[in-house]
């Protein structure tokens, strides 16, 4: 028998090095790495907990694992900003985090505001956690979006030109925006964060987590373009734009009793309408009448849609890019799939 020709050694290593590496099993309780960084099941599990089981209603393991699916690509999004906010030195300071912390206490009680936290299955500890990552995604935002866009007096100009007719109001005016929810699939809708209810239940956990958040100080226009299911509103922020006191009794007299009755920047509850359920808030009120370019309300009102035009433009293009530069694996996804094909 002719002797087998010896394996050259740097060939034998990698065969031992490609052995290895295909029996290193991925840890159980890694749901996805971002950049090498690990988000655990557990941290999964958590923000679960926070967002979804307040009402104590079980979901099937379907929409369980829809809704972890969903929540996952999130935080593998706030990942991805988070690690681009310490590569810049734009983390929140302890100072940061407790400032917020003191606003968010300020309406309630001790005991209510604990309540609030045990509602939502949080420690001081849990949203102290949540906010420095919120806060210095925000810092972030603003030095890289926020900060960078440039209103000339032509752009109003030229917008008030195109759009005079709209600054005529023939009667009082409410400008309003909205952040709607509803429980039926839509491959319409078109939000920041993909986010979609796909049933009643689904819907109204989600609701009441953007009326907690709300309640807590977030960004009406910010949860708008993350979470609202209306896709003709979400990227404006939830702008509807002004509405007659008409339209508005047409809609819903109700409806109407209670936005004229507001101040601007207040917010409706949470209503149950026939699209679904919505959170509305006034921006603000206006007369009948016309109102001429150099009406300050009407600069502001412009400078604030065009803004928001271009922060809606400026930040998706901006995730985009930052998860096209990121690695990401997410282990979670994956495991979905491996068990269709195993018919499990």
């Amino acid at each position: 028998m002719s002797p087998r020709p010896a394996i050259p050694a740097a060939l034998t290593l990698l065969l031992v090095l490609s052995l290895s590496a295909c029996k290193r099993a991925v840890p159980d309780n890694v749901a996805a790495t971002v950049n090498g960084r690990v988000i655990t099941y557990a941290d999964l599990d958590k923000q679960y907990q926070m967002q979804f089981m307040s009402s104590g209603e079980k979901p099937s393991e379907d929409q369980a694992m829809i809704q972890k699916v969903e929540l996952l690509r999130t935080m593998i999004d706030n990942e991805i900003m988070l690690q681009r906010a310490e590569r810049l030195g734009l983390m929140a300071t302890d100072g940061d985090v407790d400032a917020k912390v003191a606003e968010l206490k300020a309406p309630y009680t001790q005991e209510d505001f604990q309540r609030q936290l045990t509602t939502r299955h949080m420690t001081i500890d849990d949203l102290k956690k949540q906010l420095k990552s919120d806060l210095s995604r925000t810092k972030l935002i603003n030095k890289e979006i926020t900060s960078q866009i440039s209103i000339t007096d032509k752009d109003v100009s030229d917008f008030y030109n195109a759009n005079k007719s709209s600054f005529n109001f023939p009667e009082p005016q409410v400008r309003m925006a909205r952040i709607v929810v509803t429980a039926a699939p839509d491959p319409n809708v078109r939000n920041l964060k993909n986010d979609k209810a796909q049933n009643d239940d689904q819907a109204q956990k989600k609701i009441n987590m953007i009326l907690a958040r709300l309640r807590q100080g977030d960004d009406f226009a910010t949860l708008a373009q993350n979470f609202s299911e209306d896709p003709n509103s979400a990227q404006n922020g939830g702008d509807l734009g002004f509405i007659g006191e008409s339209t508005l009794e047409k809609a819903n007299s109700d409806l109407r009793k209670a936005v004229m009755g507001m101040a601007p920047g207040q917010i409706t509850p949470v209503l149950h309408t026939g699209e679904g359920y919505s959170i509305l808030k006034v921006l603000s009120k206006e007369a009948a009448g016309q109102r001429e370019r150099n009406d300050p309300r009407v600069q502001q009102n412009i400078r604030e849609i065009l803004v928001n035009r271009k922060d809606q433009l400026l930040r998706a293009a901006y995730y985009e890019v930052a998860r096209n530069e990121a690695k990401v694996v997410n282990y979670l996804a994956q495991s979905v799939i491996q068990s269709k094909d195993k018919g499990q």
